[in-house]
């Protein structure tokens, strides 16, 4: 039987071999948490599970962060701080779907070519693409042949700093002549209107794409009417 002196030596032994267990775990959480923060901070409070592969931080850390309440799931693989109140949406939705573009309505409004903020996006991705929860969702989506579908495709600003990838001005007058059984009239209307007195306008390429997608005839008939 232990002396009382000698239960004493081994509580404390454990109390202060925990404590310091303890202590090590804090100091390698402490900076991991605080570069899951800092990513936050440089994306606007957007955070995503490649993140931790590529900084080789558990994901048992985005899980006591989602817990506690810092952070929240946006999409799938995506999170944002919940101290984040505007959500830029556009972001969010390309991490999600890396492979579709924004394209017809949404692309006019990014390029300000439309005043009206689409009520749903419109996107074109590869043809072929699946993704179930894609075709589900309600976005308007066009399909575009794999050999032309990177025509014409940028990366541009959200309005929260973000880039997200779009069409430029020429490849967006394109696509709503060629979708224009698609689009409403007058969006289409004010839309070429616009174009033609952009002061960005480039119309040597605006023809070089109308030619990739042979619609050379009827981009010149537009422009005609409003040169």
């Amino acid at each position: 039987m232990k002396s009382p002196s000698e239960s004493n030596k081994n509580i404390f032994y454990n109390y202060t071999h925990f404590d310091y267990n303890m202590s090590m775990n804090v100091k390698h959480a402490l900076p991991r948490i605080d570069k899951l923060r800092q990513i936050m901070k440089s994306r606007q409070g957007l955070l995503f599970t490649s993140d931790l592969a590529k900084f080789d931080i558990p994901r048992t850390y985005l899980s006591i962060m989602e817990q506690s309440g810092e952070i929240e799931r946006v999409t799938r693989g995506a999170y944002r701080s919940a101290a984040t109140f505007i959500e830029d949406e556009l972001f969010s939705f390309q991490t999600q779907y890396k492979s579709a573009i924004f394209s017809h309505e949404t692309a006019l409004y990014l390029h300000g070519l439309s005043d009206r903020s689409p009520l749903t996006y419109s996107i074109s991705v590869p043809s072929g693409y699946h993704s179930h929860s894609l075709n589900t969702s309600g976005y308007k989506i066009f399909y575009v042949k794999r050999e032309t579908f990177e025509l014409g495709v940028i990366s541009m600003e959200t309005t929260h700093g973000n880039e997200v990838r779009t069409t430029d001005l020429e490849r967006t007058i394109c696509d709503i002549v060629r979708s224009r059984n698609q689009i409403d009239i007058q969006i289409r209307t004010a839309a070429l209107k616009r174009y033609v007195r952009n002061k960005h306008r480039n119309l040597n390429q605006l023809n070089a794409y109308a030619k990739n997608f042979s619609i050379q005839t009827i981009v010149r008939e537009y422009l005609e009417i409003l040169l």
